[in-house]
């Protein structure tokens, strides 16, 4: 392994912006990493709320989320996660009853071990809520879709509900099916999704090896990984981790196209230098930093890479003039909103780790008894979160009206919440969760390499061919990464193939 003396500040302590550090990290560099936030996790976090500890929402990955499952290794983080042997989706049907009950009808959408792609077969001809049509129907839309080439930007430009939709594909189809997977991966209905998005998800998940849709969870507080195993992790790797430290300026001594570089001046000056570090010598970045552990006025911290690991909207306030061609384009990226209802029932209402719902209101439905602490202090009761994707019409309601419209939805869909008492009822709301996967979005989402050397971008939002999920996060710091080293001269360790295996580049 070489040694580099050279220092690299990353920017953003969310999954991306810990990949990036920790990447870093192994290749030698000295590595400070900044959040202005008091935890790292980005969005996937914990917090307290009273004795019980709360994720903001409900995280999950599946088998084919090698690059994240790769991280959760390098954090030492393995035994705090479940993935299932083989996956399973209980789907209730709130409209619709078991003969002679008032409980809803369960499907299940499962696979076996049979090749690709027979190994939803027999699944799909249990389905309840398809006729026999429709399954074949689905079936020719699933060898179809199978069959488009991820690389054509055509498939950006149509809808994924346009498309289906040519393939006969009826409503009750796209909500028992298309929707209840695409909703919850992709955080838009099919109407309002890029075909070529829609592609990546079904054909990486459901069409490419038999077990990669096997569903993964976080069996204990997403804090204890994302935070505890994390800065342990870049602790061990001798990374300089800074809380409620923000940067507020980026300058680079590098020239832009067409641009000037930044020129000399000091911290408290209006113009501060990008070339010299404390010591002598040159460094190609300088980011002004402030906060908690700052002192007045500010302070710099040079770097010879910087990487910008920052939600959109941050990062394009953050990037020096003509970093990016057409760098506005950022600004054009939407975002949608996920929205997570909190219920505490005085008794067990839900018997199954989770359970996806449909016609209701509802969408997915997890257990979060254990993990969160309420199973040590309530051994009765039972604390159920809903995670409701493409909440544009919910994000803002206030809790009584959430209230109002949630818990008759779960008496209908549980049939033993029907004579429960509510604990505690609250909500947590992601207004910003995700990247708003439209048609056309793909030429807005930049790759990490900037036309500034040494400075590299980092998100789920870059162009990683992902959704915006935990897997496109680490993807897009291992690319940030690999585009620092090669700006240093230096080699990345390991082929970019490491992350489609689940390894971490050595």
């Amino acid at each position: 392994m070489p040694e580099f003396i050279n220092r690299a500040v990353v920017i953003g302590g969310g999954l991306a912006g810990i990949t990036a550090a920790l990447r870093l990290s192994d290749a030698g560099l000295a590595v400070t990493l900044i959040e202005g936030r008091p935890r790292l996790g980005g969005l996937a976090f914990s917090f307290k709320r009273g004795d019980l500890t709360v994720d903001n929402g409900q995280h999950v990955f599946l088998r084919c989320c090698t690059a994240y499952r790769g991280f959760v290794d390098r954090l030492g983080a393995s035994d705090k996660v479940t993935l299932q042997r083989r996956m399973e989706v209980p789907v209730l049907d709130a409209a619709r009853h078991r003969r002679g009950t008032s409980e809803p009808l369960l499907g299940t959408l499962s696979r076996t071990a049979l090749p690709v792609p027979l190994h939803l077969a027999l699944s799909l001809a249990r389905y309840p809520y398809l006729s026999s049509p429709e399954r074949l129907r689905v079936v020719r839309a699933a060898l179809a879709l199978r069959g488009l080439a991820l690389d054509d930007p055509a498939l950006d430009r149509q809808s994924f509900g346009d498309w289906l939709r040519r393939y006969r594909q009826s409503p009750r189809t796209l909500e028992a099916l298309w929707d209840l997977v695409g909703v919850a991966t992709l955080n838009a209905t099919a109407d309002r999704v890029s075909l070529a998005l829609a592609a990546k998800v079904f054909k990486t998940a459901l069409l490419s090896v038999p077990g990669a849709a096997d569903i993964g969870w976080a069996s204990v507080p997403l804090g204890e990984i994302h935070h505890a195993a994390a800065m342990e992790a870049l602790r061990q790797g001798g990374v300089d981790v800074l809380l409620r430290v923000r940067a507020v300026e980026l300058k680079s001594a590098e020239a832009v196209p067409g641009q000037q570089p930044a020129r000399v001046g000091s911290a408290g000056s209006q113009e501060w230098d990008a070339s010299v570090p404390p010591g002598g010598g040159q460094a190609r970045h300088v980011v002004k930093v402030d906060g908690e552990r700052v002192p007045d006025g500010g302070q710099l911290l040079h770097a010879d890479v910087v990487v910008l690991a920052l939600p959109q909207d941050a990062a394009a306030d953050l990037l020096p003039p003509g970093a990016l061609t057409d760098q506005e384009r950022i600004r054009g990226l939407g975002t949608s909103p996920i929205l997570n209802v909190h219920v505490i029932y005085d008794r067990k209402v839900l018997d199954r780790p989770f359970v996806a719902a449909i016609g209701t209101p509802v969408q997915w439905v997890f257990d979060r008894t254990t993990h969160s602490g309420l199973a040590r202090q309530q051994p009765n009761a039972q604390y159920i979160a809903l995670s409701q994707s493409a909440a544009d019409d919910e994000i803002d309601l206030p809790v009584a009206e959430l209230q109002g419209r949630y818990l008759p939805e779960l008496e209908r869909l549980l049939p033993a919440a029907r004579g429960a008492e509510v604990l505690d009822f609250f909500v947590t709301r992601e207004r910003t969760a995700t990247f708003d996967p439209a048609p056309g979005t793909a030429p807005l989402r930049p790759g990490a390499r900037t036309r500034i050397p040494g400075l590299l971008l980092a998100g789920a939002w870059t162009s990683t061919g992902w959704p915006a999920t935990m897997e496109s996060a680490v993807r897009s710091g291992h690319y940030a990464a690999d585009e620092a080293l090669i700006a240093l001269g230096a080699r990345p360790a390991g082929p970019p193939s490491a992350y489609e295996n689940g390894g971490w580049p050595r």
